[in-house]
């Protein structure tokens, strides 16, 4: 009988360190994001690698965000989705365990509904002691949901009651990350997550040893 492959599992190759998700919300700049670099490990969430080309890892669940950037081709970091991406081998497919929490087993991930949710169950299977937020309004700025602007079809942004939920869930991950002894510091300036602490960027990267 032929068995079936393991699932594909992250790799814990940053424990112990701070990591810094960056989401895709409208006070995401590049003045922030050039202030983490050296400072901490950097996720990206989806866009978010084109303030950083250098960060650590990409992470985006829908695999059509992966099929229409051939340019993610090019990133050397380490790369993680929740949908098979037909002819990108490169991109590690972790199993997607449900909603609400946080997933424990590094072969999967809880959604959230939201991929900045996922990016802070992806920080945790690396390794991490402290997770920074920064790019995590979860609020429209002046009528934009993102950085870059509004997404393009079949793509959409989410409409304001889908950002009510999704602070909602957000919540489920306090108790888990705390059980766990790690910090979560929301550093995106005036966000409605308020489940975290917020502090200021600086503050919150503090006297975080530059990476090797």
């Amino acid at each position: 009988m032929e068995l079936s492959a393991a699932p594909a599992a992250v790799p814990r190759c940053f424990p112990g360190q701070t990591i810094v998700c960056l989401g895709g919300g409208p006070s995401l700049s590049r003045v922030d994001v050039e202030a983490c670099r050296g400072r901490a490990r950097v996720v990206c969430v989806n866009d978010a690698i084109r303030l950083a080309p250098w960060a650590d890892v990409l992470y985006a669940a829908d695999a059509r965000f992966w099929m229409s950037h051939q340019e993610t081709k090019l990133f050397t970091g380490l790369k993680f989705g929740l949908q098979p991406c037909i002819g990108r081998a490169d991109v590690t497919v972790l199993r997607n365990t449900g909603r609400l929490g946080l997933e424990l087993d590094p072969t999967g991930l809880r959604t959230g509904g939201n991929s900045g949710y996922q990016a802070i169950g992806l920080a945790n299977h690396l390794g991490a002691s402290t997770i920074i937020l920064l790019g995590y309004d979860m609020r429209r700025i002046r009528g934009r949901a993102h950085w870059f602007g509004s997404h393009v079809s079949p793509l959409h942004d989410p409409s304001e009651s889908q950002l009510v939920t999704w602070r909602a869930h957000f919540a489920t991950l306090v108790g888990p990350l705390t059980d766990l002894g790690i910090t979560i510091v929301n550093a995106t300036p005036d966000s409605a997550l308020t489940c975290f602490p917020q502090r200021p960027l600086r503050d919150a990267l503090g006297e975080v040893a530059a990476c090797a």
